[in-house]
């Protein structure tokens, strides 16, 4: 057993084991998001798929409809991952502008013509019972924009006007026009996703420490300012203060979590998804997994999870590549902050924002950027130095034996 994970060779140093080898392989961060994402997608399916049922029935009259929406949102995105995989870095920083110029013009019109959904206007109809969600596609924007301008102003960004003009004036305001649809949650995201690149970048602490003072006090004014957002603040602090209300949604998923015990309830004999959980299939699907598979499968999440953020963050570590350091940085931060704040809100550590579980919540205009997302992060990968010799030795080794 010991040898899967060491061996001692005869001059007595000991030799790297499966997991060291796996690891050093040049392609292993290749392997590691392309795994993580499949399993997390995987999982993510079935439990729409148990936890969507019930609503499914109740609204389309056949307890399938919503979970083949995502299976085809998921075949969508995952033909996108892989295309967007093979194509080369060089690919990218040309289309940062129009990202950021196409990002804007859907945040602005879904002001215009945008409908309303559980009281956020950040929807647009496309057609039938399909939506666009542009502030989803905002943060792939503002990723590829952001990292763009850094790194062209890498040598001058010891200087504050430099390191934080334009990146912070312009994600103000794609963080503002979120806000104005009403989405706190994904405006947060926005803001992750900015400090990331930016610490990404060398940015002084003291910044970050101003910027969560600013961000707080922001936050605290718009929770002011609308009373849904106050009820939820206020359940977050103490839901059975009103747990038939504002605090139902989190004692319920609280409730799911519990039921699930070591090893949960069985796949889809949930009873929270019968109407007691709100969201259980999107915003609040981590509890029905806690639920139906109990703290072994909430526990396999938060595996996942942390294998995909180390891929990412082991990939922004050791490129070369300015660019490709900072984008890798701004996805990561966006899928693991996301993670954190859905996760952390269900468990009543953080208050609810409405935020979906990436790769695992139902909803295609939040899959299949994510999926995107990291299948550049494939392609990075695949371009580092040491990966193209191997992959160049594999094609030369294919066609001799083809010959």
């Amino acid at each position: 057993m010991g040898e899967s994970l060491s061996t001692t060779a005869p001059s007595g140093r000991r030799e790297p084991g499966r997991l060291g080898t796996f690891l050093a392989s040049p392609l292993s961060t290749y392997y590691l998001l392309l795994g993580t994402t499949l399993l997390l997608l995987i999982l993510g399916l079935i439990m729409v798929l148990s936890a969507s049922s019930i609503e499914s029935f109740r609204i389309h009259g056949s307890p399938y409809v919503i979970a083949q929406r995502q299976a085809m949102f998921a075949l969508g995105g995952v033909v996108v991952m892989f295309v967007v995989a093979r194509l080369p870095v060089q690919f990218w920083r040309p289309i940062a502008w129009p990202s950021l110029i196409i990002a804007f013009g859907l945040l602005v019109a879904v002001l215009i013509i945008g409908v309303e959904v559980a009281g956020q206007r950040n929807w647009i109809e496309i057609f039938g019972p399909f939506r666009l969600q542009p502030s989803e596609f905002a943060k792939f924007g503002l990723i590829l924009w952001g990292a763009d301008i850094l790194a062209r102003k890498e040598r001058s960004l010891d200087s504050w006007s430099h390191l934080l003009i334009p990146v912070l004036p312009v994600a103000g305001a794609m963080m503002a026009l979120v806000f104005m649809e009403g989405d706190v949650g994904n405006a947060m995201m926005l803001g992750a996703i900015a400090a990331g690149l930016l610490f990404a970048v060398g940015a002084p602490l003291r910044l970050f420490a101003g910027l969560g003072v600013a961000g707080g006090l922001v936050l605290w004014a718009l929770t002011l300012a609308a009373p849904y957002r106050m009820a939820r603040f206020t359940s977050w602090l103490d839901p059975s203060a009103d747990r038939l209300g504002s605090g139902w949604q989190l004692t319920q998923g609280k409730y799911a979590l519990g039921t699930g015990g070591l090893v949960g309830v069985g796949l889809g004999a949930s009873r929270e998804k019968w109407g007691s959980l709100p969201e259980a299939h999107t915003d609040f699907i981590f509890p029905v997994i806690g639920e139906e598979l109990g703290l072994l499968g909430t526990m396999l999440v938060l595996v996942l999870f942390a294998i995909l953020a180390f891929a990412i963050f082991r990939l922004a570590r050791t490129t070369q590549d300015t660019f490709v350091r900072l984008a890798s940085a701004g996805v990561g931060s966006w899928i693991v902050v996301q993670a954190v704040v859905n996760i952390g809100a269900v468990l009543g550590l953080l208050p609810i924002t409405g935020v979906p579980l990436p790769l695992v919540s139902y909803g295609g205009s939040s899959l299949v950027p994510t999926l995107a997302a990291i299948g550049m992060l494939m392609s990075f990968a695949r371009a580092e130095p040491r990966a193209r010799t191997v992959l160049r030795q594999r094609t030369t080794s294919a066609k001799l034996g083809s010959a």
